[in-house]
C-alpha cells in the first residue's frame, strides 16, 4: 500500500484552490504571448544576411509596418491582460471575502498564495510589455541607421525612394529655426501622448518631419509631399445671411437640462421671449437691408462644467449668486435672435467633441480646422481650451471672447509685464487683446462691454406701478443671511500679508444695527433671504422676510416697494437695475476708502486694480439721482436725511437703453460684424505692450497697448468708423480707465 505524505496532500489541495480556471487561462495567455514574441524575434534574427552582425536586422523585414504593428498590438494586448487580471483578482478576493464572512472567520491563509501569484504574473506581463517597447525602439533605430547608409549599398526602407533618403533629416532652414529642436523632442517624447500616433507618428524621422510640417508648423514641408491631400486647404463655406429669429423654442432645446443653473437660465429666456421678439423687429427696421453674415458660434460655459467644480448650480435654489447666469442666458438669447448658428456646451467632453480635439492629453493641434467663427467662454473655459487645443489655441485665440464680470486690465493681461511689475494673478497673463474680455458693466475702455438685459415695461405697466407704490416700503438687496452680519469681509479673514497693508478703517458696516434702526423708523423693511424651515435666518425681528422668491414674484415685490437698499455686497449685480426699472430708488453706501484687491478679499486675485467707490459704480455714475443715492452709512445724519428725501421724491421706472433687449442686440451685432475682422485680420493688432520696464501709461498718440491708430478701438471695442449709427456718442464714451505703473505695495 502506498503511503501519501499528508503535507503533500495539503500542498496539492492549495494549488488546486489557488489555480482557479481563469488563472490557468491567464497563465496560458501569458505563456503563449511570451512564446509568440520570442518566435517572432527569432524569425527576424534568422532573416539577417550571412555577413551581418548578429545584432544587425534587415530593414526590409523590420522596417515594414507589419512587424511594427505586431509589436504594438502585442504591447497593447499585454497591457489589457494586466488590467483584466487585476480586475479578476479583485473579484476573486471579494468572493473569497464573502465566503469567509459566511463561515464566520477570515481565511487568511488563502490570500497570500493567490495574491503573490497574481503579482508575479503581472510583473512578467509588464516585463514582456517593456521588452516589446524596447525592441520597437531598437528596430526604429536600426531603420534610421540603414536609411542613412543607403549610399553605401544598403537597401532603403520600402516606400522611400533613392531620391528621398536624405529628405527625412531635420533641415537647417533659417526660416524654421525650431525644427531640429522639435525633431529631437519628438524622438524622445513622441510616445508621451497618444495624439502623435493618431496623426501618423510612428517613431521614424519621416513621420516626425511630416507631423511637424503638416500638423504643426515648425518644419518646412517635405518636397515629395507638396501635392498630397494633407496640404490642401479646405474650401471656405459660402456666406449665409443671418436672419432674425423670434421663436426661441429651439434655443431652449440647445441649452439642455439636468442642472439647476440651466433650468434657471431657460426659465428666464422663456419669460423674456416676447421682449426679444419685439426688440428684433425694431432692430431689423433700424438696420434695413444691411447684409449680416451668419457666424458659427460656440458658447462654452466653463464654470458650469463638472471639471471646474460647478459651485453655482447647487446654490441656485439656496440664494446663491445668479448674476453670471442672468448674463449668460441673455448672451445665448442675443446670439440666437440675431440669427447665428449656435452650439452650447457645459461639459469638457462636449467641448472636445465640438472642437475636434484628437484623442490624447492635449499636446497636439485640433484634428480639423476650427468650425467656429467665434467662441464665447469664461476664464474656466479658457483654461480648458488651452489645455486641450494644443498649438491650435494660439492659432485661433483671436476668435475667443471671454465673459469677464469685473474686467481684465492690460497690466494683468500681458504676461511679461505682469510678471515683472507684480500684476501676475491666477486669472491674468493670457496675452489676448484687451477687447476680447467682455464685462457686465462698462468699467473701462480697455475691455468690451457685453452687459445683460432687464425687463422693459410698457406705458400701461409703468402707470400701474406709479399708482401702486407704497411710500414707506423698503426691500433689502441680497438673498444670503451673511449680508446682515457685521462686516462682510472682516480683517481676520484676510491673509496676514494683505491684512498688514489694510488701512485702520472700521469693519464694513460695523454698527449695522444703527442705520437699520433709522430705516425701520421710517419704512417697513422686507427681505428675500433664503432659509430652511427648521433653521430661520438670522435677520432682525422687525424685518419681514419672504424667503427666496421666484423671479416673477420678486418683480412684483419691487413694483410695490419705494426703496431698494444695498448693504455693500454683492458688488455690481443686475438686481439694482431691475429695481430701478420697476420704479424703486436704489440706496447704496459710499466706500471710504474705496474697495480693491488691496483691501478686500473678494477682489483679491482678480486681474484688475480698479477701485470701487460704491456697491454699484455704474448706477452711481451713469444713472445717479433721483434714481440712485450714494451716502455714507456710518454718518447717521446723512443717512437719515437721504431716507427723508427719498420718501418725498417721485420717480418713474427707468431702464438705460444699453440694458434693454434692443440695446444688447444692437451692441452684439456691431461686435460680431466688425470686431471679428479687426482682431483676426492678416495684420492683427499686437497684444504686446511697451517695454516691460516701462509703465503702461496711455499717451496722447498711443494706445495703452502701444498699438497704432489702425488698431485703436472706440468705446464699444470697435474702430470709430464701424460704430453703428447713434452709438458713437453714448454716455460712457468718455469713461477713462486708470492704467497703473509698477506696484509698490508688494
Amino acid at each position: 500500500m502506498i503511503t501519501v505524505n499528508p503535507d503533500g496532500k495539503i500542498m496539492v489541495r492549495r494549488c488546486l484552490v489557488t489555480l482557479r480556471p481563469f488563472r490557468l487561462f491567464v497563465l496560458g495567455i501569458g505563456f503563449f504571448s511570451l512564446c509568440f514574441l520570442m518566435t517572432s524575434l527569432g524569425s527576424q534574427f534568422s532573416a539577417r544576411r550571412p555577413g551581418d552582425s548578429p545584432f544587425t536586422i534587415r530593414t526590409e523585414v523590420l522596417g515594414g509596418p507589419e512587424s511594427r504593428g505586431v509589436l504594438r498590438k502585442m504591447s497593447d494586448l499585454l497591457e489589457l491582460m494586466v488590467k483584466r487580471m487585476d480586475t479578476l483578482a479583485r473579484l476573486e478576493n471579494g468572493s473569497e471575502l464573502h465566503r469567509a464572512a459566511g463561515d464566520g472567520h477570515f481565511a487568511v491563509d488563502r490570500f497570500p498564495p493567490g495574491a503573490g501569484l497574481m503579482e508575479r504574473i503581472q510583473a512578467i506581463a509588464q516585463n514582456v510589455s517593456d521588452i516589446a517597447v524596447k525592441v520597437d525602439q531598437i528596430l526604429r533605430h536600426s531603420l534610421l541607421l540603414h536609411s542613412k547608409g543607403g549610399a553605401r549599398g544598403t537597401p532603403l526602407p520600402p516606400g522611400v525612394s533613392e531620391g528621398r533618403r536624405d529628405q527625412c533629416e531635420a533641415p537647417s532652414d533659417p526660416k524654421f529655426p525650431d525644427c531640429s529642436g522639435k525633431v529631437e523632442w519628438m524622438r524622445a517624447r513622441w510616445t508621451s501622448d497618444p495624439c502623435y500616433a493618431f496623426f501618423g507618428v510612428d517613431g521614424t524621422e519621416c513621420s516626425f518631419l511630416t507631423y511637424l510640417s503638416e500638423v504643426e508648423w515648425f518644419c518646412p514641408p517635405l518636397p515629395w509631399r507638396n501635392q498630397t491631400a494633407a496640404q490642401m486647404a479646405p474650401k471656405p463655406l459660402p456666406k449665409v445671411q443671418a436672419v432674425f429669429r423670434s421663436n426661441l423654442s429651439h434655443l431652449l432645446e440647445l441649452m439642455g437640462s439636468g442642472k439647476e443653473s440651466l433650468i434657471f437660465m431657460k426659465k428666464r429666456t422663456k419669460r423674456l421671449t416676447a421682449q426679444w421678439a419685439l426688440a428684433a423687429q425694431r432692430l431689423a427696421r433700424k438696420l434695413g437691408s444691411v447684409w449680416r453674415d451668419q457666424k458659427q458660434i460656440l458658447v462654452h460655459i466653463g464654470f458650469l462644467t463638472e471639471e471646474s467644480g460647478d459651485v453655482f448650480s447647487p446654490r441656485v435654489l439656496k440664494g446663491g449668486p445668479l448674476g453670471e447666469m442672468v448674463q449668460w442666458a441673455d448672451i445665448l438669447a442675443t446670439l440666437y435672435v440675431l440669427g447665428h448658428g449656435l452650439r452650447i456646451t457645459v461639459s469638457l467632453k462636449e467641448l472636445q467633441s465640438n472642437l475636434g480635439v484628437p484623442p490624447g492629453r492635449g499636446n497636439c493641434p485640433l484634428a480639423m480646422p476650427l468650425p467656429f467663427d467665434l467662441i464665447y467662454t469664461d476664464y474656466h473655459g479658457l483654461q480648458q481650451m488651452k489645455q486641450h487645443m494644443g498649438l491650435s489655441f494660439k492659432q485661433y485665440r483671436c476668435r475667443i471672447r471671454v465673459i469677464d464680470t469685473f474686467g481684465t486690465e492690460p497690466a494683468y493681461n500681458h504676461e511679461e509685464y505682469a510678471t515683472l511689475h507684480g500684476y501676475r494673478t491666477n486669472w491674468g497673463y493670457w496675452n489676448l487683446h484687451p477687447r476680447q474680455f467682455m464685462t457686465m458693466f462698462p468699467h473701462t475702455p480697455d475691455n468690451s462691454f457685453m452687459g445683460f438685459v432687464s425687463e422693459e415695461l410698457n406705458e400701461t405697466e409703468k402707470q400701474l406701478i406709479k399708482g401702486g407704490k407704497a411710500s414707506n416700503m423698503a426691500v433689502v438687496y441680497g438673498k444670503e443671511a451673511s449680508i446682515w452680519k457685521t462686516g462682510v469681509f472682516p480683517r481676520t479673514a484676510l491673509p496676514a500679508t494683505v491684512g498688514a497693508r489694510l488701512p485702520s478703517a472700521p469693519l464694513l458696516f460695523q454698527g449695522k444695527e444703527k442705520f437699520l434702526g433709522i430705516l425701520n423708523k421710517y419704512m417697513e423693511i422686507h427681505g428675500t433671504v433664503y432659509y430652511e424651515s427648521q433653521r430661520p435666518p438670522e435677520v432682525p425681528a422687525f424685518v419681514k422676510n419672504h424667503g427666496l422668491l421666484p423671479q416673477p414674484e420678486f418683480q412684483q415685490l419691487l413694483r410695490k416697494a419705494k426703496l431698494f437698499i444695498g448693504f455693500g455686497f454683492p458688488y455690481e449685480g443686475p438686481a439694482p437695475l431691475e429695481a430701478i426699472a420697476n420704479g424703486c430708488v436704489f440706496l447704496q453706501s459710499r466706500f471710504s476708502p474705496p474697495h480693491s484687491s488691496l483691501n478686500h478679499e473678494f477682489f483679491r486675485g482678480k486681474p484688475t486694480s480698479r477701485e470701487v467707490f460704491s456697491q454699484h459704480p455704474y448706477a452711481e455714475n451713469f444713472i445717479g439721482k433721483p434714481h440712485v443715492w450714494t451716502v455714507d452709512y456710518n454718518n447717521s445724519e446723512e443717512f437719515e436725511a437721504a431716507i427723508k428725501a427719498i420718501m418725498r421724491t417721485q420717480v418713474d421706472p427707468y431702464l438705460p437703453y444699453e440694458y434693454t433687449c434692443e440695446g444688447m442686440l444692437e451692441r452684439i451685432h456691431a461686435y460680431i460684424q466688425h470686431q471679428v475682422g479687426l482682431l483676426c485680420s492678416p495684420r492683427p493688432c499686437p497684444t504686446r505692450g511697451p517695454s516691460p520696464t516701462e509703465p503702461l501709461r496711455p499717451g496722447p498718440q498711443r494706445h495703452p497697448l502701444g498699438v497704432g491708430p489702425e488698431c485703436q478701438l472706440g468705446p464699444w471695442g470697435l474702430a470709430p468708423s464701424t460704430l453703428p449709427p447713434g452709438l458713437a456718442g453714448h454716455r460712457w464714451e468718455g469713461l477713462h480707465g486708470r492704467l497703473p505703473g509698477p506696484r509698490t505695495d508688494l
